[in-house]
């Protein structure tokens, strides 16, 4: 589902108008007349995503019920053990569709060219290699929110809800497909009680949101991705510019689709959670982690960190380093990703070393966070391991800092695409204080963003720069 498409937003207005229909022709719809419905939307926006997306959806999310209920019914005195039997089967299409050419071909470096041809030619047809494998969209989070679902069903003991309240909780189509990562303790009550009721106040609260969210992602992270230019591997300069622009891409992009998402369903009345809260304005590699893709950190804290011993264990350290890993691989497959993960975990090892014997000024504090959040990020962007390395050298050689490299970059964007990216970056930088002054202010993120007076000026921002050919959401492939 793409929030930023005109096709997504026509096939939901059509689904919505078709239940009103409905709603009004039954005249007295029940509780469960409007579960289905909602039900019946997610699933016909899912199936119009891909029909691969819907199938794998669906096998993940129907097959995580009934191992679930079969555990409790059959094994209900001693569930526990049965975790290590389910989750590894709600985690196989993940592994197999996302990971099984990176660790068969990559890791374990087995020839897979000459067993797919000798594929093909067995069975007459052509069969498409691993690498060749479309990742059904949204994968990597309803696989976790469905294991996270029973981890807390059979630890907390809690009670199985009804299927129906379940399917709605497992594919709830605003945040399906790229989160947030919602918890059952949140969404599924939610899903119990849900009723079509229009309020004012939900519409107006989610329609600031949408407006935000399509903003960042259409105005801002579509334009700068215009710009991008990972080329350079040895004008240090034009490399930090390249992270640079790919860090707030990536930024507006997911904490827009976010925003979008959140909005849509606090329309329906419906609360998620806030998955992003300003990260760029964290003075420390901790609080960044706080407010960067909320959801996927506290999964990862409390499904993994804590369950290893957490920070009050002598390894801590280890934890910390063996979850950022982890964390790294979640997002995509890839020795980058890996080594991203890496260095976060160290940035927040040296900071809990630091803080008990370094006070930082929240200048200095908030420079070092920033400057190593978009340092990482070079190792998102840039899957080719060797060049990787290379780029990563020059940026930590003093002597690549010369003004020869200096003087290159203005020539990287000359003309009209000079002026358009210092607007587009100003723009940023205006987003950024208002950012700033939300939390400083109002302790709230994006409050000023979402003021009457300002919603409309963003609207007609969006309208007036949004670039004709669209980019489909970043996270969509993670």
């Amino acid at each position: 589902m793409n929030f930023a498409e005109i096709r997504f937003w026509q096939l939901l207005c059509g689904g919505l108008a078709v239940i009103f229909f409905l709603r009004f022709w039954v005249k007295n719809p029940t509780e469960r007349f409007d579960k289905l419905a909602l039900l019946s939307l997610g699933l016909f926006l899912l199936m119009c995503v891909s029909g691969i997306t819907f199938l794998i959806f669906s096998v993940v999310a129907v097959g995580s019920y009934f191992g679930l209920k079969w555990i409790l019914e059959i094994h209900g005195r001693a569930p526990l053990r049965y975790l290590f039997v389910l989750i590894p089967l709600q985690l196989l299409p993940l592994l197999f569709y996302k990971y099984g050419d990176f660790f068969l071909h990559t890791v374990l470096r087995w020839n897979l060219t000459s067993a797919h041809l000798w594929l093909n030619g067995v069975t007459g047809r052509d069969i498409p290699a691993l690498h060749d494998l479309i990742i059904p969209v949204g994968i990597s989070f309803y696989t976790f929110q469905k294991v996270a679902f029973v981890v807390d069903t059979l630890v907390f003991k809690e009670p199985l809800p009804r299927f129906l309240d379940y399917m709605n909780f497992a594919g709830f189509f605003p945040q399906i497909v790229a989160g947030p990562i919602e918890r059952r303790s949140n969404l599924l009550p939610q899903m119990e009680c849900f009723r079509f009721q229009w309020n004012r106040e939900n519409i107006d609260e989610g329609a600031s949101w949408i407006a935000v969210g399509l903003f960042f992602k259409c105005c801002l992270a579509d334009n700068l991705a215009i710009f991008f230019n990972p080329a350079s591997a040895s004008n240090p300069y034009l490399i930090w510019a390249a992270n640079l622009l790919f860090g707030l891409r990536i930024y507006y992009d997911f904490a827009g689709y976010s925003m979008v998402a959140l909005g849509i369903a606090r329309c329906l009345g419906v609360r998620l959670m806030l998955n992003f809260a300003s990260p760029y304005c964290s003075l420390s590699a901790t609080e960044f982690w706080r407010r960067w893709h909320i959801s996927l950190s506290q999964w990862f804290r409390d499904y993994l960190y804590i369950p290893l011993g957490g920070g009050r264990v002598t390894y801590w350290a280890f934890n910390i380093a063996l979850v950022f890993i982890v964390s790294g691989l979640w997002h995509g497959a890839g020795w980058g990703f890996v080594l991203w993960g890496a260095m976060h975990g160290l940035f927040l090892i040296l900071n809990r070393l630091a803080h008990p014997v370094i006070k930082t000024p929240p200048l200095v504090g908030w420079m070092l966070t920033t400057l190593a959040a978009f340092c990482a990020w070079l190792c998102f962007y840039e899957t080719r391991t060797g060049v990787l390395f290379l780029k990563l050298k020059t940026l930590f050689t003093p002597g690549a800092y010369n003004f020869a490299a200096l003087r290159a970059v203005p020539a990287q964007w000359t003309g009209p695409d000079s002026f358009a990216l210092c607007c587009f970056l100003l723009m940023a930088t205006i987003v950024f204080v208002m950012e700033w002054l939300s939390l400083a202010k109002k302790d709230e993120p994006y409050y000023f963003l979402r003021r009457p007076v300002v919603v409309p000026i963003l609207v007609f921002l969006t309208v007036l720069l949004a670039p004709q050919t669209n980019n489909g959401f970043i996270y969509f492939a993670f």
